[in-house]
């Protein structure tokens, strides 16, 4: 396995962290591993490639790997995920102009999603009284993390995100440029393009989404289920040079050095001080230098955040679901979660491990029912905007 040759792909986010820093830190070279990176604009190049072979492996929104494997939007292409890079790590970025709209209808503590949900359904329902546009909100993928978090938020106060509002799809490093420009009101991404918009003075961070989910999947190392297949050996070494390279990244005497790697240009671009920030989970969220602090704002390893939650698969799974975009059925359900594969990582660990237990239902969201996997039914029947199939 000397010099094992891996193409992988990523998008300049900081939830590629760890799979920056096991390459260019030196922990999957030491794992027998000769891995390029591939720097790429949109999702679905790297899910494209990645199903066609030109990537062994990939930085995968983790709803991407589950839509695959049902076949859902696209062909239909089994992915197995062995490590999560990262469990939250995004924001709800808005306009001033929003912003300063939204916090003349604030009822209570703007920092609770419910208020400034029930916020967004007044300044919706003023917009539509004055005849004016709906808001348009930007997110990264149909099938992604930000389109369900952005959704379970605004449904929450009362806001049809099919009915009410726009959301479009935009790569994550277009988000800045299309709210200076004015054609989106806000946006749901992951770092350091928020904190990017604030710097810029063209946003301000409403929420991190860690205020809406506890503890949300976000992005996963994904592979082929057939690659997997055949390349166990490779794989756990893969595995293990991830879980190396979270642990130097959680450990805070490496942050310099680790804002440094992923400053460079080929990688994430952004300055060393926007990331440090990140990695920090201390965010600027007002261009008028507010800073707000989060220790759940991005988990990259530490509080298990590393090891795969069947869980979570099922979560997302039930959101797809939830706005059209599957059926439901037990088979379906099964799919999903066998992406999420807490076996392969506890093999290439070499131990057993436990599932998360931190949040009573694993994702720890503000509002609505505990969230049940295995009746999945019952809690979409408790919320009163959907859009099932059927």
């Amino acid at each position: 396995m000397t010099g094992q040759p891996l193409r992988i792909g990523f998008i300049p986010l900081v939830d590629a962290a760890a799979l920056i820093v096991a390459v260019d830190r030196g922990f999957a070279a030491a794992e027998g591993l000769d891995v390029t990176l591939v720097r790429e604009v949109s999702w679905s190049n790297v899910r494209d490639k990645l199903n066609i072979g030109l990537f062994d492996a990939a930085h995968l929104l983790a709803p991407v790997a589950i839509a695959s494997s049902l076949g859902l939007g696209h062909v239909k292409v089994p992915i197995v995920a062995s490590f999560n890079l990262g469990l939250n790590g995004n924001a709800i970025t808005v306009s001033p102009a929003l912003h300063a709209a939204l916090m003349a209808e604030v009822d209570g503590d703007p920092y609770d999603p419910m208020v400034t949900a029930l916020a967004l359904a007044r300044v919706v329902a003023n917009r539509r009284k004055a005849g004016v546009e709906p808001l348009t909100f930007g997110m990264t993928f149909p099938f992604s993390t930000h389109n369900y978090q952005l959704r379970f938020w605004m449904a929450a106060g009362g806001v049809d995100p099919d009915e009410d509002v726009r959301l479009v799809v935009l790569p994550p490093p277009y988000m800045v440029g299309s709210l200076t420009s004015g054609h989106v009101d806000a946006f749901c991404v992951g770092a350091p393009w928020n904190s990017v918009a604030v710097d810029r003075g063209v946003g301000h961070i409403l929420h991190f989404v860690s205020d809406i989910l506890a503890r949300a999947a976000e992005k996963v190392l994904a592979v082929r289920q057939d690659w997997a297949e055949k390349n166990p050996e490779v794989l756990a070494a893969l595995t293990r040079a991830h879980c190396a390279a979270a642990a130097f990244i959680e450990d805070s005497a490496n942050r310099d050095e680790v804002a440094a790697i992923l400053a460079q240009p080929e990688r994430i671009g952004v300055s060393p001080e926007v990331l440090l920030r990140t990695l920090d989970g201390r965010l600027k969220i007002s261009p008028d230098g507010l800073m707000r602090e989060s220790r759940r704002y991005l988990l990259v390893g530490r509080q298990g955040a590393g090891r795969p939650d069947p869980r979570q698969a099922a979560w997302l799974y039930a959101q797809m679901v939830r706005w059209g975009q599957a059926p439901l059925s037990p088979e379906l359900l099964n799919t999903a979660q066998a992406v999420f594969r807490p076996d392969l990582y506890d093999a290439a660990l070499g131990a057993t491990g436990s599932v998360n237990t931190d949040v009573p239902d694993a994702v720890g969201a503000f509002a609505g029912p505990a969230f049940d996997p295995n009746n999945i039914a019952a809690h979409l029947a408790s919320f009163e905007i959907a859009h099932m199939k059927g």
